[in-house]
């Protein structure tokens, strides 16, 4: 077959499908059209998830009529000044997407310059049916209607209108997010589905566009290397997803998925997240053009550094220095369901409810003299006989304090009053009471001692050598997996030997531990190896060891504290870095306010 020339809708066809895979791919186009127009304001109308309709009205420079019937033809724009393809700092330069979107739909593009008379023209699947004068202001308006109406094999894979309003809504969101400086709203099938007001606040508009407590539970970033600017805001641990979509990456305002950047952050908080739990980011990176190459993909989803290592390890000390800065904070959201199952109920007893007495009568309303102290004791012992129970074991015994008692306004975490079910700590703060997971803050406390000890001692941890050193038998493949880690495990000050084909010898343990069950502890890590050993980096995988011994030397739910144990427990939380998450990304602690105790007593 001789070589031929393609005619000009089979070329602009073959470039629709280079950039319109679906609907949410031609709205990413218009809108990037619209915010490197100028627009202050962006309007989208979406129908059947934009299958049947797409409408974008921007109030931007505008086009006179040469401009929008050059606007229709391939590879002509106004974004590349010069032939300098290396240097584009616009959302996009090729030219394709207004033709190649009026090939595969039905297109009317209209817009008005300034004073001048607006124009309309209509494109149905690559033919021009029609042109003349529009009514409209200043900016443009693009209407795509019947998206792949005449091309069945195309339309037939698209997915179900709800899926594809999400993920054009998922487009709007992202664009919006990377420019706080413009105003969006987004209707879909006639109703308003979002609606942000421009020239706001990165943080409130990142907040705004996924949920409004991420301000609350989240830290900002504002960090600089060379010529590299990193900003944004990043979840703390324990606020996290089931998946991965919310996290929203940005290059020069350009939203991005970049294997590099999302490893970058699946990196920095793989220490302190499950593997099925993911963070919610936003990152902005701005600079120079010269270093980056946003020509990789055609839609530009994708970008190429100049520097990769310069960019990841930027991010990852980024994120690891704002993290550090928020200490021992935790997710505080309402608990609204855990309030919701405190019971206000009256307390039965075998005379029935002791609350629910009738307001006593008094002879002439006059109430009798306050009683005395031995009419006092009596009815308590009364109340006693009543109730069927000797109150006496649960009554408090005054006792003269031999120190000051703390003020728990001076503390963050306020000061211990009590132990819960050998489990949690109750402490009274300034604002509330505050409850701690004793074994979760330890485990956390302990793996922070664990990383500055091998910090501060080149990379080993202090160990312990045993007594007697004592035998742990594992299957054989168990063994191997153990013994080919035995120089890492050393440095976490975990000596073992190979002790025959099915057994390992344990001669020393982390001092920090304690002792605690060797034998468990070496089972554990042997799982965890053969779990993860080969899906994991180097990195990943002693930090995963290092959890996994933290988890065996911290203190057990079940054990009796002391009060001065629990408040040194909670000293320690407060100044010890991502202390408000365990080591499998759930928080250590959380916070009743005054106000809902007042509530739950009606008080308020």
């Amino acid at each position: 077959m001789s070589i031929r020339r393609l005619p000009e809708n089979l070329v602009n066809r073959i470039a629709a499908g280079e950039v319109v895979e679906r609907p949410a791919s031609a709205l990413k186009e218009l809108v990037e059209n619209a915010i490197d127009s100028g627009a202050r304001t962006i309007s989208v109308r979406l129908g059947a998830g934009g299958i049947d309709l797409i409408e974008v009205t921007d109030n931007g420079c505008g086009m006179s009529p040469a401009d929008m019937a050059l606007a229709l033809e391939r590879h002509a724009t106004s974004k590349l000044p010069d032939e300098d393809i290396e240097l584009v700092a616009t959302l996009g330069f090729r030219g394709e997407a207004l033709p190649s979107i009026a090939s595969v739909s039905t297109l009317t593009l209209e817009s008005r310059v300034g004073n001048a008379e607006g124009w309309r023209r209509v494109v149905d699947h690559g033919t021009l049916t029609g042109e003349g004068p529009a009514a409209l202001p200043p900016g443009t308006r693009v209407r795509v209607e019947n998206l792949f109406g005449k091309i069945p094999a195309r339309r037939k894979f698209l997915r179900s209108p709800r899926a594809e309003y999400a993920a054009a809504l998922d487009t709007v969101k992202r664009l919006a997010m990377a420019r706080p400086d413009i105003g969006f709203t987004v209707e879909h099938d006639g109703r308003r589905v979002l609606s942000v007001q421009p020239d706001m606040e990165r943080p409130e508009r990142v907040a705004a566009l996924t949920s409004v407590e991420l301000v609350d539970n989240s830290v900002g970033l504002d960090f600089q290397r060379e010529n590299v600017r990193l900003g944004g805001i990043a979840s703390l641990p324990t606020y996290n997803r089931g998946v991965a979509d919310h996290q929203f990456l940005f290059v020069n305002g350009r939203p991005v998925k970049d294997k590099l950047l999302i490893g970058a952050v699946r990196g920095t908080y793989a220490e302190m997240l499950a593997r099925d739990r993911h963070a919610v980011v936003a990152l902005f990176l701005d600079l120079p053009l010269t270093e980056v190459d946003v020509n990789v993909h055609p839609a530009k989803t994708e970008v190429r550094f100049r520097e990769p290592a310069l960019i990841r390890g930027m991010i990852v000390s980024g994120l690891r220095h704002a993290l550090d800065q928020s200490g021992f904070r935790a997710v505080q959201r309402p608990a609204a369901d855990a309030l919701a199952a405190w019971q206000q109920e009256p307390i039965h007893t075998v005379q029935g409810n002791i609350f629910a007495s009738p307001r006593p009568v008094y002879q002439n309303n006059i109430p009798p003299a306050f009683p005395s102290l031995a009419e006092k004791r009596s009815s308590f012992a009364d109340l006693g006989q009543i109730a069927g129970e000797d109150l006496a074991p649960l009554m408090g015994r005054a006792a003269a304090a031999t120190e000051a008692v703390p003020e728990s306004r001076k503390h963050p975490l306020g000061v211990a009053r009590g132990q819960v079910a050998n489990t949690y700590i109750v402490a009274e703060a300034e604002d509330g009471l505050v409850i701690v997971d004793q074994h979760a803050a330890h485990e956390r406390l302990v793996l922070e001692r664990m990383r500055k000890a091998m910090t501060q001692t080149g990379g080993a941890v202090p160990s312990q050598a045993l007594l007697l050193p004592q035998v742990v038998e594992l299957d054989e493949p168990a063994c191997d997996r153990l013994e080919a880690r035995l120089e890492e495990l050393s440095d976490f000050g975990l000596e073992l030997e190979r002790f025959g084909p099915g057994a390992m010898l344990v001669r020393a343990t982390p001092a920090m531990l304690g002792g605690g069950d060797a034998k468990a502890l070496v089972e554990d890590l042997a799982d965890d190896l053969a779990a993860y050993d080969h899906a994991l980096s180097l990195k990943e995988r002693i930090d995963h060891v290092a959890a996994t011994m933290a988890c065996h030397g911290s203190v057990r739910a079940g054990r009796v504290l002391s009060v001065p144990e629990m408040n040194a427990l909670l000293r320690e939380m407060e100044v010890t870095p991502h202390s408000g998450q365990c080591n499998h990304g759930r928080p250590t602690w959380v916070k009743l306010a005054l106000s809902d105790v007042e509530k739950l007593f009606g008080r308020k």
